[in-house]
């Protein structure tokens, strides 16, 4: 992997995937919104940065002027045509988005996920096991705890094997984390990997989300086989890495707050609201857009092809948005964040994504209550940001 080039200046010369952004984001985000809300940087081909909640909701919400073509900002720009785009919903422009979001509700509605909490309990509990058994000083809790809990719920869900977990932290590097700076042989690619199992469940069909989607149609005609395996990479790559991020971020935080740890456990009726404070002041996803046509956002004209950031993390906690935005606050009533996007993308796996968390944090405080931060944590690169390492020493 090469090294990513210093950065000058955070409003003119940005690098979101760069290590010191990913170590001091809210710091940047702040500085950036009372400097220069709308940052821009000639990296990528040009890309824009907007920092405060109305230029991101506007953003998000403007369907004419900016396409999701491509949602992961990269040198290249896609080459795969709105409207399906290369990982439908996601990637999706109206009116052909709703039809594919529409596709995948069923999946992730209240119902069908509370059919999961069982088995994600009883992954926590086993890898709290683990954790407890281990005879180390210091264990890390992002690769022996939070990494793995979306891993196994997300491939029960799409009927892939739950020993790949390798396999899809690869994956996840190399597109969200890393995007364009590794070579990567055809075969060990993610899409190789989905295609064979896409071919497996045609010929062997199952009771899981990629056999829906092979079977499901539109118009009376089965979906397109780019159509499947973009949906289904969306899943594994959005279900996986922003969820494990959110439950390392809140158990980074716990680390080094006793008193939220001790209102956790003493007062339970706080705990959604804990919830909801960590979702929005953790929130790990910064989406992306393409200027579809001319616009002027906060000032900044932006032109076709432009990458613009939407950085959910920066509008969480803009304090024209929220009181004492900067604070974490574990008992806060009023709390509309973004922590899953703005308008019609707003992620269909939010159902998912909190009952992980919750039932995350559950497990750990009952059997960890009493838990440091033991040294540095590192941070993701990337549009996803949580920690990868989390050494935690157990009081």
């Amino acid at each position: 992997m090469s090294k990513r080039p210093d950065v000058t200046d955070w409003a003119t010369d940005f690098d979101h995937t760069h290590p010191d952004y990913a170590a001091a984001a809210p710091e940047i985000w702040d500085k950036l919104r009372d400097e220069c809300p709308v940052a821009f940087s000639e990296r990528f081909g040009g890309t824009w940065l907007p920092t405060r909640h109305e230029d991101v909701e506007a953003i998000a919400k403007d369907y004419e002027h900016f396409t999701s073509q491509g949602v992961v900002v990269t040198d290249e720009r896609p080459d795969i045509p709105a409207p399906m785009g290369y990982a439908p919903p996601i990637t999706s422009d109206p009116p052909f988005h709703a039809i594919a979001r529409d596709l995948l509700l069923p999946a992730f509605a209240p119902k069908a996920i509370a059919k999961l909490e069982e088995g994600a309990r009883e992954s926590c509990n086993q890898l709290i096991d683990e954790i407890l058994a281990s005879d180390a000083d210091v264990i890390d809790a992002a690769e022996m705890y939070s990494q793995h809990i979306p891993v196994r719920v997300i491939a029960q869900m799409l009927g892939l094997p739950q020993e790949d977990g390798d396999k899809f932290r690869n994956f996840i590097r190399w597109i969200l984390a890393e995007p364009g700076q590794h070579e990567v042989a055809v075969e060990d690619g993610l899409d190789a990997y989905l295609d064979a199992a896409i071919a497996d469940r045609q010929a062997n069909p199952k009771d899981d989300l990629i056999t829906h989607l092979c079977n499901v149609e539109i118009e009376g005609n089965p979906l397109a086989p780019e159509h499947v395996r973009g949906t289904v990479a969306l899943l594994l790559l959005a279900g996986i890495d922003t969820t494990w991020s959110a439950i390392g971020a809140s158990l980074w935080h716990m680390a080094q707050s006793p008193n939220d740890r001790k209102r956790w456990i003493e007062d339970p009726a706080v705990q959604p609201f804990a919830i909801e404070e960590f979702l929005r002041f953790y929130a790990p996803v910064t989406m992306a857009r393409l200027v579809a046509k001319p616009i002027e956002i906060g000032g900044c004209p932006m032109k076709p092809a432009d990458w613009v950031l939407l950085p959910f993390p920066a509008a969480n906690r803009d304090p024209e948005m929220f009181e004492q935005a900067d604070e974490f606050i574990i008992d806060r009533a009023k709390n509309r964040h973004g922590a899953f996007g703005l308008g019609i993308h707003r992620c269909v796996g939010s159902n998912l994504a909190r009952l992980e968390v919750r039932v995350a944090l559950e497990e750990w405080m009952k059997r960890i209550p009493d838990f440091e931060l033991a040294d540095t944590v590192t941070w993701s690169t990337g549009q996803v940001r949580g920690p990868r390492s989390l050494p935690i020493r157990v009081l």
